[in-house]
């Protein structure tokens, strides 16, 4: 299969500067505010994806300020996922992920196996897909079974007599997606591209959102696990284009440098986590890193996170090739590649 649309073809002369100076033994993770995306100055969003092309290029991952999401917004989800995941394990198991084909509803303690040398993953979860907002209008309100998604076609699977959830999740939704149609055009500008590149490969956005639990790790886990196999999520990069993250001040989350050391991406007041997916990494060649991360959870508490895997259409990936570095890559759907990833990760709690 072929792209039917690429990259440049060669490296503008910003980005092959800023791949000169690459430091990819990071030791923090940057924080970088967002507030000018929107901006009618083009040297401050351009001074803003300079800042965000060396976070791609070095780290893999960034904080945001400014994001603009209601603290309101992200009170009534974090509620309702409390809600969701204090119901009986049966209830909960009526939408067992594994029942769709579509990787839709919810994962038991354990159902995971995001490292493979892992002994499962210490945490439940309940996933969706795109969905218009309830009250959206008849030409927005298609169902989901209407989209041309591939292999990853297919509707929501919700929970019954959960008054709130249905409503509170949606809301988070679309707020965090309208985050991610923010930060393209930044990522356009990162790479050198027209800040409009991605217009026409984000028009049904393949955006997976999860709601994560995960209990607290007992900090003599080590002591019957000494090589750390079972923790909140092995280490793992992510599937789509990049991730938008709320994590709880519980912490946990580790980003590894390329020296093996795992940076802790503490919990900061009022900013999302963005970090850089597979689909990016593929689509520029590794200019854009995917960086391995794992969640242990030893602060005593319930932790809580909401990440929502942002990608492009689920059409063929094209990649990032210049004469002197051919593609790494084989050409593959998103809707593939993202299906195949999932089928290995759940592949252990399969039963027939």
């Amino acid at each position: 299969m072929t792209a039917n649309h690429s990259l440049s073809a060669s490296p503008g002369p910003g980005l092959f500067l800023a791949l000169k100076r690459t430091e990819s033994t990071f030791e923090e993770i940057p924080v970088i505010d967002i507030k000018d995306a929107c901006s009618s100055d083009p040297a401050a969003r351009r001074k803003l994806a300079d800042l965000i092309r060396d976070a791609c290029i070095n780290v893999g991952f960034f904080y945001i300020e400014s994001h603009g999401i209601p603290d309101a917004v992200i009170d009534n989800i974090i509620d309702a996922a409390k809600g969701y995941f204090s119901l009986p394990e049966a209830t909960k198991l009526e939408l067992d992920i594994h029942k769709t084909p579509n990787f839709k509803g919810y994962t038991a303690l354990l159902g995971e196996n995001t490292d493979s040398t892992g002994l499962g993953d210490l945490h439940e979860g309940f996933d969706l897909g795109w969905e218009p907002m309830m009250g959206a209008s008849v030409y927005d309100a298609l169902p989901a079974a209407s989209r041309n998604d591939g292999v990853m076609t297919g509707e929501n699977v919700w929970p019954q007599d959960l008054p709130g959830f249905k409503e509170a999740t949606l809301d988070y939704y679309h707020r965090v997606l309208q985050v991610g149609q923010l930060l393209f055009p930044l990522f356009a500008l990162a790479l050198d591209l027209p800040e409009n590149f991605f217009d026409d490969k984000t028009t049904k956005p393949a955006a997976i959102m999860r709601l994560l639990h995960y209990p607290p790790q007992s900090p003599t886990s080590f002591e019957t696990d000494p090589d750390g196999r079972q923790i909140g999520i092995g280490a793992h990069t992510d599937y789509e284009c990049f991730t938008i993250l709320w994590q709880d001040r519980a912490g946990g989350l580790q980003v590894q440098n390329t020296s093996g050391k795992w940076v802790d991406a503490v919990p900061i007041p009022g900013t999302l986590v963005v970090n850089l997916g597979d689909q990016f990494a593929r689509w520029t060649n590794d200019i854009f890193k995917s960086t391995l991360h794992r969640v242990i959870n030893r602060s005593g508490l319930e932790r809580y996170s909401i990440p929502l895997f942002f990608g492009t259409d689920y059409d063929p990936i094209p990649t990032c090739v210049t004469p002197g570095s051919p593609s790494k890559y084989e050409i593959i759907t998103a809707g593939e590649y993202v299906k195949s990833r999932l089928e290995a990760t759940y592949a252990h709690s399969l039963t027939a």
